[in-house]
């Protein structure tokens, strides 16, 4: 029981860590940049499940909050968070919980495990875009739903949906050669 416990802190502390890290590779590209942070998260999720992936992007999240920087060009602190792109990190909860819901209703089956990714990645999507047109406009004048959509959204479709298959494609790899690793719910 304790070992259990101990495995799961440190495989969510690990995950929180790569997070990071996959936030560090960045291309700047308009007012959201590219980077590996959704394949960060998408790894957590389907390494840990949907509980403790959650508990990674939180604790990712709050290291970010009080300025340690873990976000995209190195940055952190609530001003990231409360900034025109804070919404697409914030997303990321909602897309933890998408995947927790879908995965625990359907099992840990490669379709839900993918659906429950594709359908986090969508939900993180609309609260982002929201986010951006909200703080975006309160700042620099009326954006159109479009214009947020091209220059938050649709650049990023198919390298996300590629960050999702590497991911899947990870998790399993890593599952099948680290022996006693387990979906931890």
């Amino acid at each position: 029981m304790q070992r259990e416990k101990i495995q799961k802190l440190t495989y969510t502390a690990l995950m929180t860590v790569i997070i990071a890290i996959c936030a560090w590779i960045t291309i700047p590209a308009g007012p959201v940049p590219f980077t590996l942070q959704t394949f960060g998260v998408f790894a957590a999720l389907g390494l840990l499940g949907g509980a403790w992936g959650t508990v990674a992007v939180l604790v990712y999240l709050l290291l970010g909050a009080v300025g340690i920087p873990v976000f995209s060009g190195m940055s952190g602190g609530i001003g990231v968070l409360l900034g025109p792109t804070g919404g697409y990190l914030i997303g990321f909860i909602f897309t933890a919980l998408v995947y927790w819901l879908i995965t625990k209703a359907a099992g840990h089956s490669a379709w839900s495990e993918i659906a429950g990714m594709v359908a986090g990645l969508l939900v993180c999507y609309a609260f982002g875009t929201a986010w951006f047109i909200f703080v975006y406009s309160a700042a620099n004048g009326s954006v159109t739903l479009a214009a947020a959509l091209g220059w938050c959204v649709i650049p990023f479709i198919l390298p996300d949906l590629v960050k999702i298959g590497c991911a899947f494609a990870l998790t399993k790899a890593v599952r099948k050669a680290v022996k006693g690793l387990a979906v931890f719910g």
